[in-house]
């Protein structure tokens, strides 16, 4: 006596269940490793310390900048032998009077070492400050809350000492 165990044309079997979950789980992980990726190699985010005032504070600064880049403002940040160097110019090529310029240093990641200082008004359209910064990648704020056309911002990023990509 002979015994088939095939299912008929249609049916369900366990190898369709199979296949059903490695499908499901192989697009799970399919995603998060695409989304690790991304978060490993994009823009580390911005941290406030309050985010429902710094969203009530978005639309003055951002009205501020379309302001700041009609007028021609070209800002230049820049940090070489211990001096931390911001140049900015309007259209025209003069100074621009900024007021109180801080400048915040600090690492993207682990937030050791962070620094705020104010910058100096230097030759022409620069503003300058004496820091001493170790190797590595840091992020600098300058900020000038009092500018003629609103609060000015500018974030950098940039290396010390450090090869490769």
């Amino acid at each position: 006596m002979k015994s088939t165990n095939a299912a008929a044309p249609g049916t369900f079997t366990g190898r369709h269940m199979l296949f059903v979950m490695l499908a499901f789980f192989g697009t799970v992980i399919a995603v998060n490793i695409t989304m690790a990726v991304f978060s490993a190699t994009s823009w580390t985010g911005l941290v406030v310390s309050n985010s429902y005032v710094a969203s009530q504070e978005f639309e003055t600064k951002r009205q501020s900048h379309l302001q700041q880049q009609a007028a021609g403002w070209s800002p230049v940040f820049s940090y070489a032998d211990g001096v931390a160097t911001l140049t900015l110019a309007d259209g025209a090529g003069a100074p621009v009077e900024l007021g109180r310029v801080t400048v915040k240093f600090n690492r993207p990641v682990g937030g050791h070492d962070d620094q705020s200082l104010e910058l100096q008004r230097g030759a022409g359209a620069s503003y300058v400050a004496v820091v001493s910064l170790g190797d590595g990648v840091w992020d600098a704020w300058v900020e000038a809350p009092e500018t003629e056309l609103g609060p000015f911002e500018l974030h950098e990023r940039f290396k010390l000492g450090v090869t490769g990509k």
